[in-house]
């Protein structure tokens, strides 16, 4: 049970309004580096690692998988277009 409720407590925490912008910051940062040719998600992660600095580790690493999945998404669009 003690499993379950750690799991709890993170989904809890990062479910937090201020989490759940950085979230959409790095969707949209990400979805703009993205959409450059040649420029993959990792690279976008690579780019945009100073913006992270002055956030704590949780918020970071939030945004970090917003930036990941919003590069993916921006990869897709200009291989669609």
């Amino acid at each position: 049970m003690e499993t379950l409720s750690l799991l709890g407590g993170g989904l809890a925490d990062a479910l937090t309004p201020m989490n759940l912008m950085w979230a959409v910051i790095g969707v949209l940062l990400g979805t703009f580096v993205g959409v450059l040719p040649g420029v993959g998600p990792a690279m976008a992660v690579a780019l945009l690692l100073p913006v992270t600095y002055g956030l704590d580790v949780t918020s970071a690493l939030i945004m970090f998988a917003g930036i990941y999945y919003g590069g993916m998404y921006g990869g897709s669009t200009t291989s669609i277009l």
